[in-house]
Order: C-alpha cells, then structure tokens, then sequence
C-alpha cells in the first residue's frame, strides 16, 4: 500500500497529536517512589566533568556479569572518579561509605550477605592520560534471596466483588513462589497490580502499605502488601470543554461514552479514540473528573482543541502494486446548510485515477448515522482500462467491534481495449457487516476478524438482468508458544491464517459491470503475482474480471533473535493461492511461496516480502505499511 507523505496548508497534523495525546491518556498517576536503581542512575548521571586524567580507575570483581555491571554503574564513587583535583583525604572518605554503598545495591538483586573486599592501589608511573589510583572492589555475593511467600491484601475484601480482585491480583502476582528477588520486581509487581485495580472500577487506588521481609540466613523474602481500592466509580456525562466551532451534543454521540456503567480505563480510551479520529478535534484528553462529588455518576471531562473548519492535505507515495502516487484531499467539517462532514479527494498513480467525495451525517442517539458518496475512477482491470463512476447513500453504525451498514448502490462501467466487453451499468440494494475481535485492531497478534457483504439488484443496461453479489473476508492469528530470546525477554510466535471469496449470481449471459467483478494478487491477497492479475481468461486469452473468487493464506510469523531489536522485529514465511473464474468448475489456484521481514514501526506495521509465483514463474517484491480488516 502507498506510504503517504502529507504537507498540511492549515493545522493539518490534527492526526499526529491525537496519536501524541492518546498515548498520555491516564486518570491518575502511579506515585511509587523511584527504585534504588534509577535513583542511582540519576546521580551517576550528573557527574561533573573534569580536565585532565581521572582521580581513580574503578575495578569490580564478581562471579556474575550482571552483579559487575549493576555495581559499576551506580556505585557513589563514580560521581568523584572524573574529579582530578580530588584530595585523599577525601577518597579515605569515600571508600569508608563505599561497602554500605555497595551492600545496599546487592541488596536491589537480592544478595543480603555478600563478601565485599575494598582495596586502593597507587599507581606509581601512570602514564599521562592513565589515573594515579585504581580503587578495586572485589565481591563474593553469596546466596540470592527467593521468594518464600506474598500476601495480597485489599481493603474491604469481605465484599464478593474486591474479594474476587484480591483473588485475581494474587493469581497474576508478578513474583511469585520461588522466584528470586530483586528491588525492581517487588516495585513493578506492586505497580501492576495497582494498575489492575485502577483500570477498571477503582481509578483511585492507592497501596496502603508494603513490606519486605527478609531473612538473610535463609536466603527467603516474605512479601505483604496492602491496596486500598477506593470507592467503585461509574460514568457519568461527558463535558466537553474548549470547543468553540462544533456541537458538544455531536462530540457526545461520536465518543459513545457507556454513561451509567462502571469505569474502565479501556472504555474511555476507546471514547477519546473516536473523537481523536474524528476529524473534528486536533487534540483530544479524556479524564475522570476527580473532584466528583458522587463516584457512582463521575462526569467525565473532555479536553478538546477544534479542528480547522476546513483544510487540504497533499500527499506522495509509492506502493509496488501501483508505483508512485500523488493525491489530494479536502476537508470540510461542516457543510452549509447540511452541516454535515465532506471528504472529497483526487489521486493519480500508475494503475488508477480516481475523484471522490464522501459526506458524513453526525451519528443519532442510536449510533447510526447517514451517509453519501460519489466516485469517478480510471483503472487497469485485467487487459483493459475501465472508466467507471459511483453513487452510494446510506447508513452506518460503527460500534465497539462491530461495523454495520446499508445503503444503496449505482455503478456504471465502461471498458477500454480491443474487444473489450460491453459497457454496462446496474442498481442495488446492500448490506456489510465487519467484525473485530483482534488484540489490536491496527497491529494484531491474537484474535480474529470476520467480514460480510451481500447484495440484490439489477442490470440497467445494455439489458435487465438481476442478480446477487457476496463477499466474505476472515482473518485468524493463532498462538503457537513463546519464544525464548534471552535476557528474560519472550514473545509469541504465531500462525496468521486469511481467507476470502466471492461470488455474483446472475444469468450466464448477464452484463454485470466490471467494477462488481472480482480480481485478485497484489501485496494484501496473492503475493508472487501482480496488482489484480489473478482473473478469468475471455476467449482470445484476455483478462478479465470473474464472477467467482477464493483466496487463502497461510503465514508463520516468528520473533527475531536479533541483539536490540528482539521486540521489534520478526520474521515471516508463507503460502497464498487465489483463483478467480466465471463458473465455480473453472477455478484454479494460483500460488505463491516466499519469505519476508516484519517491523513494528512507530506508524504502523511495516511488511516486506520477496515471493515466488508458481504459476506466473517470477520473483516479487511486496511492501506494506499498516494493516487494515
């Protein structure tokens, strides 16, 4: 698909700082105190710099990389070793401090009874850029502290639901029996905990106390902490706050806020989302107002700056089923008279060129909303060029995970080339339903998706004729195990299986235009083959769109065991057949194999994948940015 690079005339980046904000949306802040380790790393961070050759060199010993690194990075004697002018007297000082020191930073990994032996070399001659004392630390660490027991604790767990909370924290508690101890696993075990608590329900929840106790002699930790959960919340209204040019009742009915039902942080990002893409707002910041005198009915307050009333984006691309592309879009966020939203746009590339305008109704109480929509397009449909145009209106319903629509339908076809079919326009009635129950509808590694059009109608011309149109679209993505990467690092690897297929029902000889027939290959269906070059062959052996499809994929997707990049790269290899025909006894599969690479981009997931077309006998590159069902 095309990678568009846009130049805004107006405040055209409203999708960029939606993004910004989406990712710092939060009711209340985890207030936990900084671990030793960062607190550490801060101080270490701000060591003055000197001129001249360092005050001392600082070695450490130990049996165990990890315990040698964590000790020269955030030992206190690092703040003084770039102070050339340090006195003697003064490093007599430091290393007198420097045992408690460096016992307190074993202690964050878990070794409570360590051997430290601190040693101070002269170095007699050193040379003129070497130190003049090496300050050696030599550790034995002794046994590492296990986990023997951890006890959570809710504030008024006798009520059945904090009880089954408390149930559920304790089942998903991060150090569990046996695991060895660090500082930083007890403070993020504590911290996501809270946050379990305060993501859905209880936005208020505090840990009331913490304690680790340890016995060094065992080498064996007891964990006991204490949540106070706070009062249970539920939505109320939403106010809108900042708008000036657009109606807070629309801005209510586009975010679909579940007013009266308990909180959940996932339900009011999924609010601030819908309004963020909207287009009507440039930023957008959803909060529980903290301050509600009554939780059980807390308004929520939407933060809102408005999108320019008009704007024009330009934008350039290039994809490798259609080659460059230049377009251009225009944004009307209130149409005179209708108020309605318009989006009309004009893009060329290699295999098309097309004008349309789409116009958009403010959605109802009940969810749906009207639309309208035109099309003027030139595009490559097998061997030949097709001039069609479109009119569409409707409803639509946009929910949760669901989509819904119907509307009805005129198209018109004309084809272009030697001997190329008749021209042909047709009415119809339709109806879609698109569902999603992916982890993440924009990046998907679990879950699935299932899509469903059906339409009735009629030719118009060069004859009468009536028929039915379907098309079903799935996507699965199945877990197959974790792998191991290393450093405690693991990520799943999968299977991610696609199918779709088609069908126009009408008498054999029914003109049915071209824009309603099916073609496939290109990056999203069949690799290994070209954009729609997947057709049924027409006597004299052109291309042409057919009145049946099938398309399957088979995709193992596998984390790379690549040193800094283990979470954000993967590898794929995969299988694609497709068929297209005008009768079901005529398909035949068109295959492609091949490998590619997988990136999770700060944009979206970026695809690239060489594959072999068994049919076609030739070698293709296949780029995508983003994902879409």
């Amino acid at each position: 698909m095309p990678v568009p690079v846009s130049f805004p005339t107006s405040l055209a980046l409203w999708p960029l700082l939606a993004c910004l904000l989406l990712t710092g949306c939060g009711m209340f802040k985890d207030s936990r105190e900084a671990s030793p380790d960062e607190s550490q790393g801060a101080i270490a961070s701000d060591a003055p710099a000197g001129s001249g050759p360092d005050a001392f060199a600082l070695e450490v010993s130990a049996p165990d990389d990890t315990i040698r690194e964590h000790l020269e990075r955030h030992m206190e004697l690092q703040r003084f070793r770039k102070l050339p002018d340090l006195q003697a007297g003064e490093l007599s000082r430091l290393l007198g401090s420097a045992d408690a020191n460096a016992r307190d930073l074993l202690a964050t990994l878990g070794y409570f009874s360590p051997e430290i032996t601190i040693a101070l070399r002269e170095n007699p001659a050193p040379a003129k850029d070497e130190p003049p004392r090496t300050v050696q630390v030599s550790v034995t660490p002794g046994p590492r502290t296990h986990i023997a027991s951890a006890q959570i604790e809710l504030a008024g767990a006798e009520a059945p639901e904090l009880a089954r909370r408390q149930a559920q924290i304790q089942r998903g508690w991060g150090l569990p029996s046996g695991a060895p101890f660090t500082q930083r696993d007890w403070d993020d075990s504590k911290s996501q905990a809270l946050r379990q608590l305060q993501t859905r329900r209880y936005p208020t929840a505090r840990i009331e106390s913490s304690r680790a106790d340890v016995d060094a002699d065992r080498a064996e930790a007891d964990l006991h902490v204490r949540y106070a959960p706070g009062p249970a919340y539920r939505f109320g209204e939403l106010l809108v706050q900042g708008s000036e040019r657009y109606d807070p009742e629309g801005a209510r009915r586009i975010a679909r806020l579940p007013t009266g039902e308990d909180y959940s942080e996932t339900r009011l990002l999924d609010a601030q989302q819908r309004l963020a893409s909207s287009g009507y707002y440039d930023a957008v910041f959803l909060s529980l107002d903290p301050d509600a005198p009554d939780p059980q009915n807390a308004a929520v307050i939407a933060q809102v700056r408005d999108a320019p009333l008009q704007k024009l984006v330009f934008g350039v691309g290039i994809s490798t089923d259609s080659g460059p592309r230049l377009s251009m879009d225009h944004i009307h966020n209130r149409l005179p008279w209708l108020g309605w939203r318009a989006v009309s746009k004009a893009s060329i590339d290699r295999k098309k060129k097309l004008l349309s305008t789409e116009w958009t109704g403010l959605p109802h109480e009940n969810g749906w909303r009207w639309f309208t929509g035109a099309q003027l397009q030139r595009e490559d449909t097998g061997s030949y060029e097709v001039d069609s145009a479109r009119l569409r209106a409707g409803r639509t319903k946009n929910g949760d995970h669901i989509d819904r629509s119907y509307f009805l339908q005129y198209d018109d076809a004309k084809s272009r080339g030697d001997e190329a079919p008749p021209s042909s326009s047709a009415i119809s009635a339709n109806y879609g339903w698109t569902g999603r129950y992916f982890n993440n509808n924009t990046a998907p590694t679990r879950g699935w998706g299932l899509g469903a059009e059906i339409g009735v109608g009629t030719t118009l011309r060069p004859e009468r004729d009536p028929f039915v149109r379907t098309l079903l679209r799935w996507q699965s993505f199945i877990g197959l195990g974790r792998v191991d990467l290393g450093e405690n690092v693991r990520r799943n690897s999968r299977l991610a299986l696609r199918a779709e297929g088609g069908a126009v029902l009408a008498r054999e000889g029914a003109d049915i235009p071209a824009t309603l027939m099916f073609l496939t290959g290109g990056d999203t269906t069949v690799r290994g083959y070209g954009y729609r070059q997947i057709g049924a062959r027409l006597d004299g052996g052109q291309l042409y769109g057919g009145r049946y499809m099938a398309v399957g994929s088979v995709e193992y997707q596998r984390p790379i065991e690549l040193r800094g990049n283990r979470t954000d790269f993967e590898s794929a290899v995969f299988i694609d057949a497709g068929a297209v025909a005008d009768k079901p006894g005529d398909l035949q599969a068109r295959v492609g194999v091949g490998a590619g690479l997988r990136w999770r981009s700060p944009v979206g997931p970026l695809q690239a994948d060489v594959a072999y077309g068994l049919h076609s006998k030739q070698v293709r590159l296949h780029l995508r940015l983003g994902y879409t069902f």
